[in-house]
């Protein structure tokens, strides 16, 4: 305690007389200085934020710092990984291990593979209760939707659908789940209380996704063949709008529909374009399609870093991902993954 008063005292003295030094007490003012300006710089939830992406053919997830780019790990899963979705706890990575039949949970904290939980043949897309508490599957080879309990590990209710469900959207209250089938070219809304169907909304050729605006108001469901996604009015379960999209030098069976991402704030849509190797940028409240991004080879899906101010795609045949600046609208790097990458998700 002597030795700390000691130079509290010195720097009290400096700060009175500039033109005396007490190199002791400067020397520990300007380290605690440097200490306070790196914690500030490297703040703990930046550090921590991860990308996840599945690689479809090396049956593995690849696993990146999110401020460096650089791969960390690479976790083996089960067969074809596809979908991965992150618990609503934070703690756990979802995996969709369509050819072993079965979603796989990674322990975030330790990256392993911890547990498996059941769903129907060839799990594709999945979404999550807003609590957590249940994930609804699509079984791309049984024509139905598996509702599957996370805590007793137990499939509660299976919902017919069409031929070959694929996207699932979850709405914001957690009250409705809308699956997309690729043959019958459709949105099915399912009732999570109840889960039957309510509702069918025909949609342009092989749907992939249903994404919901943050308010709840709309489905946005993407049609890969169709080139196009259709605006779902939730309530009226009509089609309000559909947009197309024109790539210049492109025909326009090259702009696939494929993956959704709506901000937060509801203003802005990004939608991956497949072939096209495009990202479209939509403004949300006109529809109008705003640009294009270059991005990788055969853009699949998407997802934002936790601020937002990163978009992050999956490019299944350049095997890489792409970075995307939001504010700015470009595409600033490519980072090479494994092979055939799918998925992507982004947790701390």
């Amino acid at each position: 305690m002597p030795h700390v008063m000691h130079q509290n005292t010195s720097l009290r003295a400096e700060r009175s007389n500039p033109g005396t030094l007490a190199p002791v007490a400067l020397d520990c003012f300007v380290a605690a200085l440097l200490a306070m300006t790196a914690t500030l710089v490297l703040s703990p939830a930046a550090q921590a934020e991860r990308i996840f992406v599945s690689n479809e053919k090396d049956n593995t997830i690849t696993v990146l710092d999110a401020q460096s780019l650089a791969i960390t790990k690479t976790i083996k899963v089960g067969a074809r990984p596809r979908a991965i979705l992150t618990s609503v706890d934070g703690k756990s990575l979802y995996v969709c291990a369509s050819d072993a039949d079965r979603l796989e949970i990674i322990d975030l904290a330790t990256l392993a593979v911890t547990g498996t939980l059941p769903s129907g043949p060839d799990p594709e897309r999945f979404a999550t209760t807003p609590d957590g508490k249940t994930l609804y599957v699509a079984n791309e080879n049984d024509n139905k939707v598996s509702a599957v309990d996370v805590a007793s590990g137990k499939i509660v209710a299976e919902v017919p659908v069409g031929i070959e469900p694929e996207g699932m959207g979850m709405s914001p209250d957690g009250k409705t789940v809308v699956d997309t089938t690729e043959t019958t070219s459709m949105a099915h809304f399912i009732d999570t209380a109840t889960n039957k169907l309510v509702a069918n909304v025909l949609v342009d050729s092989r749907p992939r996704v249903a994404t919901w605006t943050p308010d709840g108001t709309q489905v946005w469901v993407s049609a890969e063949v169709g080139g196009s996604v259709s605006v779902i009015d939730a309530a009226s379960h009509k089609i309000v709008q559909k947009i197309h999209f024109s790539v210049p030098g492109l025909t326009s069976g090259q702009a696939q529909a494929v993956d959704v991402k709506i901000t937060k704030d509801g203003k802005t849509a990004f939608v991956a374009l497949g072939p096209a190797n495009r990202v479209a940028v939509i403004d949300a409240k006109s529809y109008e399609v705003k640009q294009y991004i270059l991005v990788g080879q055969r853009v699949w899906n998407m997802a934002f870093s936790l601020d937002e101010k990163r978009l992050y795609t999956a490019n299944g045949v350049s095997n890489d991902i792409t970075v995307i600046d939001v504010g700015d609208l470009k595409a600033v790097k490519s980072v090479p993954v494994g092979r055939s990458p799918w998925g992507i998700a982004v947790a701390q």
